[in-house]
């Protein structure tokens, strides 16, 4: 795989909650953080994603906010 996203992080796949349009999959990495993606229900049954497989998380984003309370 090549990809021009610098952000490219691999795990495997824990939970995939699939709704009447988007699935919500959920990955888990080498250190034990969790991250969770939305995507189309067709593109992950295209990509024929199952729990217990092996996928990347690509973040491709020119912004990130911060917040405080207070």
């Amino acid at each position: 795989m090549k990809i021009s996203a610098r952000n490219t992080l691999a795990g495997q796949i824990t939970k995939i909650d699939h709704g009447a349009v988007n699935s919500e999959v959920t990955l888990a990495l080498g250190d034990g953080t969790e991250i969770v993606s939305i995507i189309t229900r067709h593109s992950a049954e295209r990509l024929q994603l199952a729990v217990g497989g092996r996928a990347y998380a690509v973040i491709k984003a020119s912004d990130v906010m911060l917040a405080i309370d207070g």
